[in-house]
């Protein structure tokens, strides 16, 4: 087999207590769905004189290559608020990592790959539906410039998977820069095991912010910098209308990325208190509280690495607050900075903040699409505009005509700033659900259709036109789930 993937395995070389080593299942009859040639060719993987045999073979972890060291990772939790003390891959093996053409270096995991020893009575495996939405989602992110993991290849396993009903099995091959997370550090830190909370903070700055390695204080350091990616990246959800549904310690990235595409959506009409996860019945990730649970999250983060910080458990937990205290003016920046943009704004004025917010009022109270009304901020006068027969939005319009006059622009480099900040294409779920049910028949062409359109998605195409329109009420899909 002529076929090489050159592993790297740094994780695998720390302690036995931070995974448990082991290969995935085999499956009974691999066929591959869907390969990220792009994504692969970043990676410095060939994938294009290869035979499909052989990806399906080592995609799918019926084949190991020689230099891979296949783990799954052992973490913790809060979900839902609960704590839980022993999480880990239940469905997910890491088999290696990769030097990207980039210099970065990569993991590659395979979801649905089988039990481990962390599947809490799971059977490890995936079905088809949720790993085709989390491919679709997780490579729309990217081209919507929104730091997240990406999907290398989907591999159907021949295999039945029951969940409420009987399903096709599948695998996803995950890459992100990192598979560590908040939780990493709880599991240690919850076991009051400073030793091994060290060796894995360690690990992390070495790889992930080698910048701090020779400054002050790495470890409060490194907790601000965490903060900042954090902050940096639900400030870009937020501005998307995207609504991530488990926002659980175990879901949050160390390296600031979006991770884990399960009960996850964009909103269609735009609502503060919306939610679509089947389980969160309180409302705790809703569309307005994700910046909240973000700061919440990274105070689990910060009571974690406190031994750390200073040995002075007064002085680590002052140190620490200054950092929490400190998330919320830095999100605003960011989110100011988003939605400046959407508006076609350059200045910074301090009554900004009042004026966006009253827009999103109005997309509210008149049930209105967020991705649409945004869109029509870019037409002429706003003739485009899902708001412009109503009074109290002609009353808004002049005061942001009002606003624009002060920016020194022309016409045409607004339109420019707004379009480039409204996507005219995202992962509709309406849509995700129509190419989930035509999978099922093993017709996957509007699925690649959509990849394509969305890879693209603020360049306007007649072609695709069906995936920029919004859900009639027969088509909303209100729900989504985990998929485990």
């Amino acid at each position: 087999m002529n076929f090489k993937i050159d592993f790297k395995n740094s994780y695998a070389a720390l302690p036995n207590n931070f995974y448990a080593r082991l290969n995935p299942e085999p499956v009974k009859q691999p066929v591959l769905i869907k390969i990220n040639n792009k994504l692969a060719e970043d990676l410095g993987i060939d994938t294009n004189n290869i035979e499909v045999s052989i990806l399906e073979e080592i995609f799918s972890g019926n084949k190991i290559l020689s230099n891979s060291d296949p783990i799954a990772m052992t973490y913790a939790g809060h979900q839902f608020g609960h704590w839980v003390p022993q999480l880990g891959d239940g469905r997910a093996i890491l088999l290696g990592e990769i030097i990207a053409k980039d210099g970065l270096r990569k993991d590659i995991q395979l979801k649905g790959s089988g039990k481990t020893p962390f599947s809490r009575m799971g059977d490890g495996r995936a079905w088809l539906g949720p790993v085709i939405r989390e491919y679709i989602l997780s490579e729309a992110m990217n081209a919507l410039s929104v730091p997240t993991t990406r999907a290398l290849s989907i591999i159907k396993t021949g295999e039945n998977i029951i969940r409420e009903k009987i399903y096709p099995g599948a695998i996803l091959a995950r890459v992100a820069n990192s598979h560590v997370r908040v939780g990493t550090f709880q599991y240690f830190a919850s076991r009051k095991d400073i030793k091994s909370l060290k060796i894995l903070t360690d690990y992390v700055l070495d790889r992930h912010y080698p910048n701090l390695l020779k400054g002050k204080n790495k470890y409060l350091k490194f907790l601000e910098n965490v903060a900042l990616k954090q902050a940096y990246l639900v400030a870009k959800w937020m501005s998307l209308g995207f609504i991530h549904g488990v926002m659980n310690t175990d879901n949050t990235s160390i390296t600031g990325e979006t991770i884990d595409y399960g009960p996850c959506a964009f909103m269609d009409n735009f609502n503060y208190n919306q939610v679509f996860s089947s389980i969160d019945h309180m409302g705790r990730y809703s569309y307005k509280n994700q910046p909240e649970i973000m700061k919440w999250n990274l105070a689990c983060l910060a009571t974690c690495l406190l031994p750390l910080i200073n040995e002075d458990e007064n002085i680590a937990l002052s140190e620490a607050q200054k950092v929490i205290d400190s998330i919320s003016d830095t999100y605003e920046n960011f989110w100011l900075k988003n939605f400046r943009a959407k508006f076609g704004l350059h200045k910074s004025f301090t009554k900004d903040k009042d004026l966006m917010n009253d827009f999103l009022s109005l997309m509210e109270k008149h049930n209105l699409d967020f991705t649409l009304s945004f869109q029509g901020l870019a037409k002429i006068n706003n003739e485009g505009s899902l708001l412009k027969n109503y009074d109290d939005f002609n009353r808004w319009k002049l005061k942001y005509y009002d606003r624009l006059n002060q920016e020194n622009i022309s016409l045409a480099e607004r339109i420019k700033t707004i379009k480039f900040a409204n996507p005219a294409y995202i992962p509709r779920n309406h849509v995700i659900e129509k190419i989930i049910t035509e999978s099922l028949e093993n017709d996957f062409a509007r699925f690649h259709a959509f990849n394509k359109c969305l890879s693209n998605p603020f360049e306007e195409n007649k072609e695709y036109t069906e995936f920029s329109k919004a859900p009639l009420d027969n088509e909303k899909v209100l729900e989504t789930f985990c998929g485990t």
